[in-house]
């Protein structure tokens, strides 16, 4: 095995040493940045019953940041790929953008409105599952800073790490807590009967179903698998939900439903 460059062992043993104290969280980033070149990183609790929680974050591009807390811990985040692997209880490791984004993710609203503004090229997470209900990823980027994505010689040593960050992460966040339990029919549940109650439109739980899964990037095709229908089908039921809800783009149903997002009670 090759050593690590830049006396990274002796970052290693700093994060370590500053265990279940404030200081670790930017000790543990400093490791990984020693490991392999990262723009950025934002470090995010996700619970079952509320709404994620910002741990550590850093970035020399301020936009990477800029709108984290008004817009994505207010409800963007139901949005976001990440925290899909949250709900789908995902194992821990380490995870690309590109690996487990839907397949129209980059040409969803969310990526337009929201994901593109921050200037990311390029994000993986480190996920680590510290308690029942709770997943925590360290998630690393490259940014407009450096304008470039994560070279294969990166991607290796990120996995190389990837049981020492997640049992590190695991151990400094042992602590956190979540109740209840948490799946994807809850949010289109919450959806529907918010749209019904400040829009007065009435939408079966499908069609609110697949509104959620077209807002996350997700093509008629891919929809089809996941509920395990026809791709004609889910046409029928996207052409359903727009004539409900008046419109007739991806773009108009995300300026309906995005608002809505933030107020949802599960």
């Amino acid at each position: 095995m090759r050593d690590l460059p830049n006396l990274t062992e002796n970052f290693l043993g700093h994060a370590i040493a500053a265990l279940n104290t404030e200081d670790f969280a930017g000790l543990f980033f400093q490791w990984l940045t020693r490991c392999f070149e990262i723009d950025n990183t934002t470090m995010l609790a996700y619970f079952q019953n509320r709404a994620p929680q910002l741990l550590f974050s850093h970035a020399h591009e301020p936009r990477v940041h800029d709108r984290i807390v008004s817009d994505y811990l207010t409800g963007a985040y139901l949005l976001d790929p990440f925290h899909a692997l949250h709900i789908e209880r995902a194992p821990a490791g380490v995870y690309r953008m590109r690996d487990i984004a839907p397949d129209q993710f980059t040409r969803n609203e969310y990526h337009a409105v929201y994901y593109q503004e921050t200037t990311l090229c390029d994000e993986l997470a480190y996920v680590g599952c510290p308690a029942p209900g709770v997943s925590v990823h360290v998630c690393l980027g490259r940014d407009a800073s450096s304008g470039r994505a994560f070279s294969a010689r990166d991607m290796e040593r990120a996995l190389r790490i990837a049981p020492i960050a997640c049992a590190l992460i695991e151990r400094q966040w042992s602590g956190l807590r979540s109740t209840g339990d948490f799946r994807d029919s809850d949010v289109s549940a919450a959806l529907r009967r918010r749209i019904m109650s400040d829009h007065a439109i009435a939408l079966t739980d499908r069609q609110a179903e697949i509104a959620l899964l077209v807002l996350k990037g997700h093509s008629s095709g891919s929809i089809a698998m996941r509920l395990g229908i026809s791709p004609q089908t889910v046409k029928v039921f996207r052409k359903q939900l727009y004539r409900k809800c008046a419109i007739s783009s991806q773009a108009e149903l995300f300026s309906l439903m995005m608002p809505l997002l933030s107020t949802l009670e599960f």
